[in-house]
């Protein structure tokens, strides 16, 4: 078998998908907001591809221990920090 990345779950057997639509939370939203600010062109911090390196690069044991918004949050985190933008203090 191959190295997989963690995020890379094609033809594992994960279970079933729960597909019903829910109503994102306060903090879902603010975390998706804080997300289109950072990439909003003409100033992005970052990109898309930049994003999902550093989801890629993510600890399995934080992945999978973390829910999508948790990783979104530890992604825009890295990525500020190593861009410095943000101090790892800040």
């Amino acid at each position: 078998m191959t190295n997989r990345a963690i995020t890379d779950l094609g033809g594992l057997p994960a279970g079933r998908i729960d597909t019903h639509e829910h109503e994102p939370t306060m903090t879902e939203r603010r975390i998706d907001a804080m997300m289109m600010l950072l990439r909003q062109q003409p100033r992005a911090f970052f990109r898309s591809d930049e994003n999902r390196r550093t989801i890629e690069s993510l600890t399995p044991e934080f992945y999978e221990g973390s829910d999508y918004y948790e990783r979104w949050v530890a992604a825009m985190r890295s990525l500020l920090i190593e861009k410095g933008i943000l101090t790892e203090a800040e």
